[in-house]
């Protein structure tokens, strides 16, 4: 094999294809006098990059808690994360910074604070009382692993269960450990031979504080004397133990077991339980004990004071019952409703009307923690019906495949979209109010409409409000009911390129002021739709079918060196030359019997009822040719004003008239070059093998084609952390197992060629080479002349070159400002016109929304073209490039996006390395560069995007959407968006004992904790078996509420001078709150470092 220096093939190639082939001191020369031109108000402290709100469900969730005085809820999950959720739009994010998963969660009940409990053996107590909740202490274990913690109500001292079967006390305002502990062998009777296993359950005798309750994994419970220090009862089961609960009167307790089932005991009668049922367990004659069953994994035990007290399980079916759905059993009096879930139960609670243990419950809705889903049921009605979850929870109900966010939307937009998705509500909730309705929302400073777009694997495609940091879903619209679905796998069509998902989402096009929305899907298929508020009824669906060739063989490097294309899996090499031909044939199939002609998908040739929203208006489908499948669809673009939609793969382009449904344009990607091809070609070898068909949706953004992927759905995660290019860096690819594919379309009013004096309608076109061509569009006059003339496309001969695939272009005026494609007002079309033919005529005319249509015509424009590697500006019509910018040179750009922001327009780039970037525009000057993520799946690299006013957003795992902002207004207004989650509260009062229990005793019996558990009493907890670890909440807490308030006074002084004098006794006051909290920052270092170096016997 021949080497070859590839420094030399790329600089002989740069000099053939680089566009601006002046030198740098012209351009710079040039540059210069651009720039004094247009003024660039954009500077780089205009920027600065922060995580604003994380949507959607918790991925992984492993721990639920809830406050029932606050009514806020909490959902721990596997990656360390936290999710507090109140009323409907207040919610919040925060992370443990080891990413331990969090095992159990407990509020301390309307104080604001939260204790977790982490796999990794540390607690940790949340601050909640700031907009940003913080961890104030940790405490990490050293010698054991925690189980299980209870922290009782109103109290200060939290009971942590080990695996060794020891309890632990913490006090929870210090975080320090108390000297008294609960040692297993104490616990256990002294005859017993073997260990009890790890601690499953505390919790203390709602009656009576200082008797503790202790569940043993192995079925051992010990009812422990705080005070004496030893078993008052010992209750010993055959099976092991997962859950234990209280009657609120303290004379009972429920047990739940590995057999299925549940333990009914009397405090005082510990040789047997008082009653066992197995509530799954089929009943056999002859009282021989029932079948076990599955184990019950938690109990609760909630007594009402009007009727029988309910018992809530789940778990415990009997193992019969094969590819049942995960269960929640509600007992109550005689009846037992079994509530099916649509995924496995990881946690649930009840919610209750009292936080007191010893006072009737009166439960009133459960809350359930399934693996993707949080259902809340409505216990108080018949039927126990759910309530409607009013948090953007179902993001992943299908998995995510592509995402597009729009910000500064028309206004109109949301209450349309709102309007249709109403109608889409299912029916059947439960009709009270939301009941976790704790927490106020923050202020709202933004006041543009924000909409998020979400691509499904299943084909559907969401539309949702993300205005002002919260999200709510609008509509949604299904795109595969226009298809036939197979009913089972054998029936499937034998045309399928993909093994699952067929209608998964690959790129979504949309126009927010026409409304026009067209999606490209992974079985090369694309839908337009237009929006309607009126039903109809399409008696046959439009439909073009389109036949794209490769012609030519993958570009040859300078060297002659050929590297053969990678066998297709399955169809190995078919010695067949095939003929070019552009246009749709009637055959299906060729001449030696492979399949041709025919599209992955059937779609339906019956009516076709299309509810109000999107309706579609054609369906285009690439078909296979000659045996070999179509190739999935790259790049998408759709033009209202000009009533045309475009399309690339790796075989080439299409163009269609949507209005007159005929196609335009069918070219190979060497056809669109002409002679201008720059790059040495041959005709495909009848012996070569053929190209693979390509794999799932990361081909879109790799560019690669790997044969082992061929089938793989687009859901599915590719995990590749190097993201080496098979492609390479630069222009020539020498690796050349890609095809040039189209990987940008535009669509605009400009200059095409050199000698133009006025600009005209034409697409962009931008390839995975880094090649630019223009073609330009003849388009007929409006009205019916539209659609009688046929639209006339051709090549404009003019090719630009950049370094790495094209991402995206954009348009810029003579003053600089931002040139956005033509459009067309959105129109209600399904409603008959009564209005004259020149009103028609008027209505049909193209927007364009451009200063620079009422300027003079001699007036220049620029390009800004963003590649993987590049950002270039070229003036027009001279086509001269006046600034480039070399973006990255060992990594490369995976989403670019030309955004408004601050009355101005800037380029903002992703990079695979995990950099955020912005560029002035027209001059790129470097305004931001962030180090944020490193790129560690697909899911990221596909659905990263930018949008206008700072805004930005990507899937951070598969069920949550996080979002994030570069702008620097914005992060200095997100802590007053943000909503708050602690409100002043009362406590409820605590149940009234009564005379006669007041008299005779009964009632709760308190206990002096503090004496017991106090240092005075204990002693001190050995050093080694826990580390305490001040949070980062403390001090500077303290610091940020108090200058927050000092900033909230200044901006308050200048509206108010009147009330001057008392918000000057207010600053004063905060000033010194600040001043106290530094002197205390200060005191509190001092100390440390005066006994640094002292050791402990010298104190």
């Amino acid at each position: 094999m021949r080497k070859f220096n590839i420094r030399k093939v790329l600089d002989g190639l740069t000099a053939v294809s680089s566009s601006a082939s002046a030198s740098s001191a012209a351009q710079q020369q040039q540059a210069g006098n651009r720039e004094s031109e247009i003024q660039e108000t954009l500077q780089s402290e205009h920027f600065q990059l922060c995580k604003t709100v994380r949507h959607g469900f918790p991925y992984q969730p492993s721990a639920l808690a809830f406050d029932p005085v606050q009514k806020i809820l909490a959902i721990g999950t596997q990656t360390g994360a936290l999710r507090l959720f109140g009323r409907p739009g207040v919610e919040c994010y925060c992370q443990h910074d080891s990413g331990a998963a969090v095992i159990q969660l407990q509020f301390l009940i309307n104080e604001g604070a939260l204790v977790s409990a982490l796999a990794d053996d540390t607690l940790h107590l949340w601050n909640l009382r700031q907009k940003r909740p913080a961890i104030l202490h940790s405490l990490k274990f050293n010698r054991e692993r925690i189980t299980f913690c209870h922290l009782p109500f109103q109290s200060k001292w939290l009971y942590v269960g080990t695996e060794r079967g020891n309890i632990h006390i913490v006090n929870v305002e210090s975080f320090t450990l108390s000297g008294y502990v609960i040692m297993w062998n104490k616990a256990i009777e002294l005859s017993s031979k073997s260990h009890p296993g790890p601690i499953v359950h505390i919790s203390d005798n709602p009656m009576d504080e200082g008797k503790l309750l202790i569940g043993f994994e192995s079925g051992t419970v010990v009812l422990w004397d705080l005070k004496s220090k030893k078993a008052d009862y010992r209750y010993t089961h055959d099976e092991a133990i997962h859950s234990v609960a209280w009657h609120h009167e303290g004379k009972q307790f429920i047990c739940s077991h590995s057999d299925g089932t549940l333990t009914i005991w009397n405090v005082k009668s510990p040789t047997k339980p008082f009653q066992t049922i197995t509530p799954h367990g089929k009943q056999l004659k002859d009282g021989k004990k029932p079948e076990p069953c599955k184990p019950i994994l938690k109990v609760e035990y909630k007594t009402t004071r009007a009727g029988e007290p309910f018992i809530i399980l789940s778990g415990g079916l009997s193992y019969d019952t094969v590819g049942r759905r995960p269960c929640l059993t509600v007992m109550h009096g005689k009846s037992t409703a079994v509530l099916e879930m649509d995924y496995s139960i990881v946690d649930f609670l009840t919610l209750c009307e009292t936080p007191y243990p010893n006072d009737f419950q009166e439960p009133y809705a459960v809350v359930v923690l399934l693996e993707k889903d949080l259902v809340l049921i409505d216990l108080a009605q018949n039927g126990y019906p759910i309530f409607e979850n009013p948090y953007p929870l179902t993001i992943h109900e299908s998995p995510v495949t592509c995402c597009e966010y729009f910000a500064d939307c028309p206004v109109d937009l949301i209450p349309a979209l709102y309007s249709v998705g109403a109608r889409q509500k299912r029916q059947g909730y439960s009709k009270k109010e939301w009941p976790i309705s704790g927490g106020n929302w923050g202020l709202v400073t933004q006041s543009y409409p924000e909409i998020i777009i979400t691509g499904h694997a299943d084909g559907s495609i969401k539309f949702w409000d993300a205005s002002a940091i919260t999200l709510q879903v609008l509509y949604k619209l299904k795109t595969a009911k226009v298809f036939e679905k197979s009913r089972n796998k054998d029936d499937r069509p034998n045309t399928d390129i993909v093994d699952e998902d067929p209608y998964a989402i690959q790129i979504i096009s949309w126009c927010p002021e026409s409304r026009m929305l067209c999606i490209a899907g992974v079985s090369a298929h694309v839908i337009i739709y237009r929006f309607s508020k009126q039903e109809v009824t399409t008696e046959v669906v439009p439909m073009l079918e389109v036949r794209l060739l490769y012609e030519i063989n993958d570009v040859e490097s300078p060297d002659g060196e050929q590297v053969p294309p990678l066998p297709t899996p399955g169809t190995g090499s078919n010695p067949q030359s095939i003929v070019p031909q552009s246009h749709p044939s009637t055959s299906s199939s060729s001449s030696d019997g492979l399949r041709d002609n025919v599209p992955c998908l059937k779609v339906k040739n019956s009516p076709l009822k299309q509810s109000p929203g999107y309706q579609i208006e054609l369906v285009i489908q690439l078909v296979w040719v000659s045996g070999e499948p179509p190739q999935q669809i790259t790049s998408l673009a759709v033009n209202s004003a000009y009533g045309l939609v475009v399309f690339g793969n790796c075989n080439g382009i299409a163009m269609v008239d949507y209005l007159q449904k005929t196609v335009l344009l069918n070219l190979g990607t060497i056809e669109l070059y002409g002679s201008n091809d720059p790059y040495r070609r041959e005709p495909r070898s009848p012996r070569k093998t053929r190209q693979p068909s390509g794999a799932g949706l990361c081909d879109i953004n790799e560019g690669t084609v790997v044969p082992e992927d061929r089938c793989k759905s687009p859901t599915s995660d590719v995990k590749d952390n190097s993201f080496s290019r098979s492609r390479s860096s630069s222009v020539t690819s020498i690796d050349k197992e890609s095809r040039e594919a189209i990987s940008a379309l535009h669509f605009c009013e400009t200059f095409t060629r050199k000698a133009d004096t006025s600009p005209s309608p034409c697409l962009w076109v931008g390839t995975t080479l880094g090649t630019v061509l223009v073609i330009v569009l003849n388009l007929p006059p409006g009205g019916e002349q539209r659609l009688l003339q046929p639209v006339i496309v051709s090549p404009s001969g003019t090719i630009l070159r950049l370094k790495g695939a094209i991402l995206r272009m954009a348009f810029l005026d003579t003053t600089g400002s931002l040139v956005p494609p033509a459009h067309e007002p959105w129109r209600e079309h399904n409603v008959p016109e009564d209005k004259d033919e020149k009103d028609k005529l008027k209505k049909r005319r193209p927007v364009s929304v451009s200063p620079s249509s009422s300027q003079e015509i001699s007036e220049n424009q620029y390009a800004v073209i963003c590649s993987e590697k590049q950002a270039k500006v070229i003036s027009l019509p001279s086509q001269n490039c006046i600034y480039k910018q070399n973006i990255t040179e060992t990594s490369f750009v995976l989403r670019g996006d030309i955004v408004a922001l601050s009355n101005s327009i800037c380029l903002a780039c992703f990079c695979a390395n995990g950099h955020i970037m912005t560029f002035s525009l027209p001059s790129l000057r470097p305004l931001l560069d962030v180090y944020y993520l490193p790129l560690t799946n697909m899911r990221i690299a596909r659905t990263f995007c930018f949008t206008n006013n700072g805004q930005a957003l990507y899937l951070v795992s598969p069920t949550e959407i996080q979002r994030l902002t570069y702008s620097q207004e914005t992060c200095e207004n997100l802590q007053e968006m943000l909503g708050e989650l602690f409100t002043p509260v009362e406590t409820p009062e605590a149940p009234n004992r009564g005379f006669f229990k007041g008299l005779f005793g009964g009632g709760a019996q308190s206990l002096d904790r503090e004496e017991l558990f106090g240092e005075s009493a204990s002693g001190k907890a050995s050093r080694s078996l826990a580390q305490h670890i001040p949070g980062p909440g403390g001090i500077e807490g303290v610091k940020g509420a108090a200058s927050g308030v000092a900033g909230e006074l200044a901006r308050a002084r200048l509206a108010l001078d009147e009330r001057g004098q008392k918000l000057g006794e207010l600053e004063e006051k905060t000033a010194a709150m600040l001043y106290s909290a530094d002197s205390f920052s200060k005191h509190a270092h001092e100390m440390m470092l005066k006994y640094k170096d002292k050791k402990w016997y010298q104190f």
